[in-house]
């Protein structure tokens, strides 16, 4: 993807003006004091492509600003949906950018969307990180599964709940990181959990992550939690600041 000011993408991924381009966002940066996340339903593979390539010539037209640390969309493996992940320096920096910028670049992304009902992006804080066991892997998957919860203490204790259940370490073959956001209002979590391959999630959930297993009873015996099940992305497509 190219945005305005003309990034260019050298065979490494590597962009002028300080960007790489099409590549994962890293999502412990230290600098990323909000996140923006969005998922759309596009009905199939026609309508995953109608919005990719809209939002993409959408984002041509507005360089990233100075507050923006990254904005990648990626694909669903199921042939529909489309995840949007977005990290800003802080909720000013974003507020001020919709504020300065006014209704051009809103509405170009707007129009891409006007299929899918978009409702706008949902903003989150980053709460904790599952890490690798050794030197971490590239990611080659994403997988974003969420839930619903009444508030941050229903928040914050079901993911606490996970580290004490399963620790702070990332398990399973292919597994690289699962990163906790918590929703601004606390009314949603989501991990945003990344893997070498599709294949990798699947086999782990064939084996550990079944209805049956320790980390479901917990989830499902949690008062104010409610999960909403999981979706898996590849092929990120956007720009990352260096």
């Amino acid at each position: 993807m190219t945005a305005s000011h003309d990034v260019r993408k050298d065979p490494a991924g590597v962009a002028g003006d300080g960007f790489l381009v099409d590549v994962f966002p890293r999502v412990r940066r230290p600098d990323a004091g909000t996140v923006l996340i969005d998922e759309w339903d596009a009905g199939g593979p026609e309508g995953q492509r109608a919005v990719l390539e809209g939002v993409a010539r959408a984002w041509e037209g507005t360089p990233l600003p100075a507050g923006s640390l990254s904005r990648v969309l990626f694909a669903g493996t199921d042939g529909r949906s489309v995840l949007h992940y977005a990290q800003w320096t802080s909720e000013a920096a974003h507020r001020e950018f919709v504020r300065s910028e006014g209704t051009g670049p809103i509405g170009r992304i707007a129009a891409a969307l006007d299929a899918v009902g978009d409702e706008g992006p949902a903003r989150y804080r980053l709460y904790r990180s599952m890490l690798p066991e050794g030197e971490q892997a590239a990611p080659g998957c994403v997988v974003r599964v969420a839930f619903r919860t009444t508030g941050h203490d229903a928040a914050r204790e079901l993911v606490d709940g996970l580290f004490g259940l399963v620790g702070e370490r990332q398990r399973g073959s292919g597994a690289i990181a699962s990163h906790f956001h918590i929703g601004e209002d606390g009314t949603r979590v989501v991990n945003y959990s990344e893997w070498t391959t599709p294949e990798a999630h699947q086999r782990v959930v064939d084996a550990r992550l079944g209805g049956g297993g320790d980390v479901m009873r917990f989830i499902n015996g949690l008062p104010g939690v409610e999960p909403l099940g999981f979706r898996r992305y590849t092929a990120p497509r956007g720009l990352v600041r260096a």
